[in-house]
């Protein structure tokens, strides 16, 4: 197959940033895809459907003209989240669900949620309204293993929140083990996962062998090659628990490649054809739309979009540099090498 045509897709997990950086991330993204849901994790966060909104005001000031380009709005969870804000959540027209950080866990999440059993109250009216918590799954426990860390939430957070709350919607985003594609397998509908382009081509070889490779480096962190492969089958079986969501997060090239280098991956510039490469190396790129356009737009109660996209097998190099802020540059996921499949 050379060519594909689908439904045009969203990203249902992405960093947008504010202020002069949404000049860089909302026209990359927009040129991709259609909603995208944007991560809260400002400084300071988006903690209010007020806050959300303006927010939105403020990306949408950089949409390319003329754009089906729609930012789908999501809360910053904490401890301190009132109950009464989930009811304005389900009323709003462009905030969809409610982010959990555990403290610590990622970049701008100091403000997250220090023990779940705190927030109970708020995630029985999630549940009460069908309103989507989205979670971050992984522990910060400094005695835990970085590479264990998503299992350990699994294990000892999720798993008694199902328990608690049977019928929640619940995203667990940026899946990166067997064990929790496992686990999402093991849950009903309400439970569903995203999945991004670095976890499904790439693993830890490919971040530390022959150097460290500070643009690989991402929370949570490539796995081994084995995980790497169950994120494959999971991505590319048709089960609609299992979702696009990029995960794209600008770091400006000196905080990347430095002594203590900021966690993030930027793809929003290719990463339709990331997701392309990804289906088409274990030969399912016929199933890409499922996973890239329907099941994340289902998940969430929208309608799914109308308008396509074509993309052809053709090489195409990703950008060695993309301008960012004043004079300085981003150095995007795969810089400088080939990609298989191009966006038309």
């Amino acid at each position: 197959m050379n060519s594909i045509t689908l439904t045009q897709p969203d990203d249902w997990h992405v960093h947008l940033r504010d202020g002069k950086a949404l000049a860089r991330t909302v026209p990359d993204i927009a040129k991709q895809f259609s909603r995208v849901i944007c991560m809260p994790n400002l400084v300071p966060p988006v903690k209010t459907v007020d806050e959300a909104i303006a927010y939105r005001q403020r990306i949408m000031q950089h949409a390319p003209e003329g754009s089906a380009f729609d930012p789908r709005m999501v809360l910053y969870f904490t401890d301190h989240t009132p109950a009464s804000e989930v009811q304005k959540i389900k009323e709003s027209a462009h905030v969809n669900a409610i982010k959990l950080y555990p403290a610590g866990a990622t970049t701008n999440s100091d403000s997250g949620v220090s023990d779940i059993r705190k927030v109970y109250a708020v995630l029985e009216q999630l549940e009460k309204h069908q309103v989507p918590l989205l979670l971050h799954g992984e522990v910060t426990h400094s005695h835990v293993d970085i590479f264990d860390r998503e299992k350990k939430f699994l294990d000892d957070v999720l798993f008694p929140v199902i328990q608690q709350f049977p019928e929640l919607k619940i995203v667990l985003e940026h899946i990166t083990t067997s064990d929790a594609a496992h686990f999402v397998l093991e849950q009903k509908q309400n439970v569903a996962a995203t999945i991004t382009p670095q976890h499904l081509l790439f693993n830890r070889n490919d971040l530390l062998v022959g150097g460290i490779k500070p643009h690989f480096y991402c929370l949570p962190i490539l796995k081994r090659q084995s995980h790497q492969t169950t994120l494959l089958e999971v991505a590319t079986s048709g089960n609609p628990q299992f979702f696009l969501g990029t995960d794209s997060a600008p770091h400006a090239q000196h905080t990347k490649e430095n002594a203590c280098g900021c966690a993030g991956c930027y793809s929003a510039v290719t990463a339709i054809e990331f997701y392309a490469q990804a289906f088409d190396q274990v030969g399912r790129i016929e199933r890409l739309e499922g996973f890239a356009s329907h099941f994340g737009a289902d998940f969430y109660g929208l309608p799914r979009n109308t308008a396509q996209i074509t993309l052809v097998k053709e090489d195409h190099i990703v950008p060695e540099r993309l301008d960012y802020l004043d004079d300085q540059s981003i150095v995007p996921l795969y810089a400088g090498k080939t990609l298989q499949w191009k966006k038309v």
